[in-house]
């Protein structure tokens, strides 16, 4: 059966890459470089507390964190950055190398290449020149305080235009093991159903990178359909690219660590019908790992509730659907948005993302 066909079938739904979950050993210091070289200057949220959910992931025990959700308001996914508070965050234990098992590179939308290679060149001085991708488009990467690598794609698509080059988040590059079993979950689960390329050997666009020179199996999925519901026009459409390294055995970037150590911890989309969304996963073989709404009828962080729910692919990466029940537009002002009396179908009116530029925080 064709993978869009078995897709509708299915009564849940996901309406895009919500975002991705970034440690870090100083959380503020991170923000104000995301914030001032990609926009992510609005605050969604804020929570500093105990989390008592990730038990699996964070060693067993609750533990303290600090984490804000931030977006750029020309649209895509958000960062979520989290930062331990009762504990000093473990770096990676070893050197890093692109097609590590795990999420290795963000993608960050622009719609200007060249211009925003200048902008962030005079700022940053880990900015690779401009290359070109296996599909023979202009790219560039850099990397963040942390040494995570971020990918700048050329992205036409502008939510609300605010007079500068940079988007949010657009994909993920995900190392794995054995390509054909990471289908599964990222095909037939997720329905990043068109295959764009697939293609094995060395790649000139990543010669700058760590490991860049090996061998590789490279393959880029996207929707044959956008998304549909709540946020999914502010996300945007969205990609996945799976990596296999062919020279080497690739390590696990969590390898002796928890979630929320530094680096790209997760990928999360925005879902409803999480029912649905588990008998599915249990039939392909991800079963939720984390079910919040098992031990609590709402999880609340900061001013936002959800339910949330975890898997992992075939190599331990993990992936989390939130489906929203109340999100803060105007924390200060009390204003938040039910979302369960609204239509998962019906995007959300756009005057409510300017109500949000009033939670646009100023960095020193």
């Amino acid at each position: 059966m064709h993978f869009e066909k078995w897709f509708k079938m299915q009564n849940y739904s996901l309406m895009g890459i919500q975002q991705i979950c970034v440690g870090a050993h100083d959380m503020m210091t991170m923000w104000k470089w995301y914030a001032e070289m990609f926009h992510f200057d609005v605050r969604v949220l804020e929570d500093e507390s105990e989390v008592n959910l990730r038990q699996r992931y964070t060693g067993g025990e609750a533990v303290r964190r600090h984490a804000c959700v931030a977006i750029n308001m020309q649209g895509g996914g958000a960062i979520e950055l989290w930062q331990y508070t009762d504990r000093q965050p473990q770096a990676l234990l070893f050197d890093a190398q692109v097609g590590d098992l795990g999420i290795f590179m963000v993608k960050l939308k622009c719609h200007n290449i060249q211009a925003y290679h200048e902008e962030l060149s005079a700022k940053c001085d880990t900015v690779t020149p401009v290359v070109t991708d296996p599909r023979g488009l202009p790219t560039f990467y850099l990397f963040d305080p942390e040494g995570n690598c971020l990918q700048v794609v050329e992205d036409n698509t502008v939510f609300i235009d605010e007079d500068h080059y940079s988007g949010g988040v657009v994909g993920a590059v995900v190392g794995v093991s054995d390509m054909e079993k990471a289908m599964t979950l990222y095909r037939e689960i997720l329905g990043y159903d068109e295959l764009v390329y697939d293609k094995h050997g060395t790649f000139q666009d990543w010669h700058t990178l760590p490991g860049g020179l090996q061998g590789y199996r490279r393959v880029l999925l996207r929707k044959l359909k956008q998304d549909e519901g709540h946020f999914s026009e502010f996300y945007g459409p969205s990609v996945i690219e799976l990596v296999q390294a062919l020279d080497r055995t690739p390590r696990k970037r969590y390898e002796g660590r928890l979630f929320g150590d530094p680096g790209f911890c997760e990928i999360s989309f925005e879902a409803v019908h999480l029912r649905e969304l588990e008998d599915i996963c249990r039939q392909k073989g991800h079963p939720f790992t984390i079910d919040s709404s098992v031990e609590h009828s709402l999880y609340n962080m900061g001013d936002a509730s959800f339910h949330f729910a975890v898997v992992e692919d075939a190599d331990g990466t993990l992936i989390n659907f939130v489906e929203i029940h109340k999100l803060p537009i105007l924390p200060k002002l009390n204003i938040h948005m039910d979302m369960t009396r609204r239509d998962s179908s019906k995007p959300v009116p756009r005057f409510l993302f300017h109500l949000m530029k009033l939670n646009r925080v100023k960095f020193k």
